[in-house]
């Protein structure tokens, strides 16, 4: 199994955003959740309209951890929430495939990886690419690894520092900023 990395770069996420947009609403909805909140892929697929319509935080049982999450939904998401959950049953599923069923995972990983694709990333993506993006770029900004170990409930700071990339970053920053 391939180890997908996140998105370093914001104008990489910009570019992917407008490929996302030009595309449709849900595939935008669906890569923003992921970068914006660190939700897995399948947290995501779970989520009904009454889940996020009309409300000030998002409030899940994690499929992988049976563990209860509680987080505020960020300006970004709430207008798109809005519009997108407009004239839709609270009980429906947030996010439809053309079958009108519950999307799965796999037509997730196909808009994720096309998209990337198009936006000209060469490296490895995946649908847990958005959950490892919101890591990093979460870390990049506070700095706080304790708080982001607990976003993600890892068992030790050196665990989420590996898992979003920065471990690797900061040996190669060292790397290329050292001579004798």
């Amino acid at each position: 199994m391939n180890i997908v990395e996140p998105i370093r770069q914001k104008r990489d996420l910009e570019k992917i955003e407008s490929i996302l947009k030009r595309q449709n609403l849900r595939d935008l909805l669906i890569f923003t959740i992921g970068t914006n909140c660190g939700l897995r892929i399948s947290d995501i697929l779970n989520l009904n309209v009454g889940d996020v319509r009309d409300k000030e935080y998002i409030c899940i049982t994690e499929k992988k951890t049976g563990k209860y999450k509680r987080f505020p939904i960020n300006s970004k998401l709430k207008p798109m929430f809005m519009k997108f959950t407009q004239d839709r049953k609270a009980d429906e599923p947030l996010f439809l495939s053309i079958f009108h069923n519950r999307m799965e995972r796999t037509q997730c990983y196909r808009i994720v990886h096309e998209a990337c694709r198009k936006a000209g990333l060469e490296y490895n993506i995946g649908t847990h690419t958005l959950r490892k993006t919101f890591g990093y770029h979460h870390y990049q900004k506070f700095k706080d690894i304790a708080m982001l170990q607990k976003i993600f409930n890892h068992s030790s700071p050196q665990i989420t520092l590996r898992y979003i990339g920065i471990d690797q970053d900061m040996i190669d920053y060292s790397y290329k900023n050292f001579t004798l």
